[in-house]
């Protein structure tokens, strides 16, 4: 099983290396995880075991 990386929407390192290979070295899914930051949806503090 690959590693979590972002315990807000569940992503894995594994999912997040597959995006960049599907979309030319970009991450669709770091573009994600920003525009719902910024929007106030992350909810790090909560799910992330070291809070962050």
């Amino acid at each position: 099983m690959s590693k979590l990386v972002c315990y807000c929407f569940g992503y894995s390192e594994a999912d997040i290396e597959q995006d960049v290979q599907s979309h030319n070295g970009h991450s669709s899914i770091l573009e994600r995880i920003k525009a719902s930051k910024q929007a106030g949806q992350c909810r790090c503090p909560e799910t992330n075991p070291l809070g962050k």
